[in-house]
């Protein structure tokens, strides 16, 4: 019962999914009229995360990967270096169409958090799972302040369960969480997000 509790947050609280949810929450924020909203949500998913989730898809299909949460840690970083263009990509997009500031200061947060999480993988694996909950978790808060914070009663089941499922030990799930959120506070705080008109 516990490990058919853990495959289902693990599931349901996925990388892609958490960060699809949280681009479109953002880009809600970002503008007063429903399709302006829509539109950078659907241009931002479009091509930062289905692009990797349908190479991961092709590459679990044809067994050149484990699964499509990659929990082996040498095959990590050929999907890493591909998010790394992918977000790039929606940076550049994001400045050429004038994107609203929080937009870019999230997929510059991204960019960074990979360019890390990369670095790290060639010694240790984190939890991805829990470094995208936390850091989805602290842009939430720092743009709809206590009620943004409220969705950090997510982040230890989803820590439970990937080392509930032995993808990894707490340490590597309490890492990936810490580091996701020192990438995002030191972002928004460039970028003047922080302790400016935008309620933390």
């Amino acid at each position: 019962m516990k490990k058919q509790m853990a495959k289902w947050t693990s599931g349901i609280f996925n990388p892609f999914l958490v960060s699809a949810v949280v681009v479109t929450l953002i880009s809600f924020d970002s503008t007063n009229h429903v399709s302006e909203a829509m539109k950078w949500a659907l241009i931002l998913i479009a091509i930062s995360i289905l692009p990797v989730l349908c190479v991961v898809i092709y590459l679990a299909h044809k067994e050149k990967v484990e699964g499509i949460f990659i929990n082996i840690r040498r095959q990590r970083n050929k999907i890493y270096f591909l998010a790394s263009i992918c977000v790039v990509a929606g940076c550049l997009l994001l400045l050429y169409l004038g994107a609203p500031l929080v937009l870019v200061a999230t997929f510059v947060a991204g960019l960074a958090a990979i360019v890390v999480f990369m670095c790290v993988n060639f010694l240790w694996k984190i939890s991805l799972h829990t470094a995208f909950a936390a850091a989805s978790v602290t842009v939430l808060t720092i743009l709809y302040g206590s009620n943004g914070a409220l969705t950090a009663m997510l982040v230890p089941p989803i820590a439970w369960a990937r080392i509930e499922l032995e993808q990894h030990s707490l340490a590597q799930a309490v890492a990936g969480a810490l580091l996701a959120v020192l990438i995002v506070v030191v972002v928004f705080h460039f970028f003047g997000l922080i302790g400016s008109t935008t309620p933390l």
